[in-house]
């Protein structure tokens, strides 16, 4: 059972915070006390705050995304994190190569949860300015998230 969720996209500056945000936002509501993070698999925009169109789109749905800071991945948060999740292919990809040896930390990607969902990565609102689709990706995909951590958590008797 996941306690701890790291998302992950490229710069850390768009989806990955929103992901963290919105999970963080449908834990809480379901009392879980979970770690929850978000990193860039680049350091391109290292210690940035969330992209300004990002943090008004957010934040018109509730989501805070002010006190994000972009940070990249490290090898430590591979032992850190029960679970790593991606935004996209590409960036899976890169956490693959970057995974210390003997780390078996899963690696999802966000969409695998919506299997039904034709996208199978969040779009990267930096470049397609689709804000409020990728907020309504990223809650869909955090509802199934959520559920199937539930599941799994009913099902194995153990509590988060």
């Amino acid at each position: 059972m996941a306690r701890s969720i790291l998302f992950v996209c490229l710069g850390n500056i768009c989806r990955s915070p929103t992901a963290e945000s919105v999970f963080r936002h449908k834990s809480d509501r379901q009392g879980l006390d979970m770690k929850l993070d978000s990193a860039g698999t680049s350091n391109w925009h290292q210690g940035e705050a969330a992209y300004g169109p990002m943090q008004i789109a957010a934040k018109k749905r509730g989501y805070d995304l002010s006190k994000s800071r972009a940070r990249q991945i490290t090898e430590r948060d591979f032992s850190d994190f029960d679970l790593i999740i991606a935004m996209d292919k590409s960036n899976r990809k890169k956490l693959e190569k970057l995974r210390p040896v003997g780390v078996n930390t899963p690696i999802e990607l966000m969409l695998d949860y919506l299997p039904d969902q034709p996208v199978r990565g969040v779009p990267d609102p930096y470049f397609t300015r689709e804000f409020n689709r990728v907020i309504d990706l990223i809650e869909l995909a955090s509802d199934a998230l959520l559920f199937s951590l539930l599941r799994n958590q009913n099902v194995s008797g153990q509590s988060l």
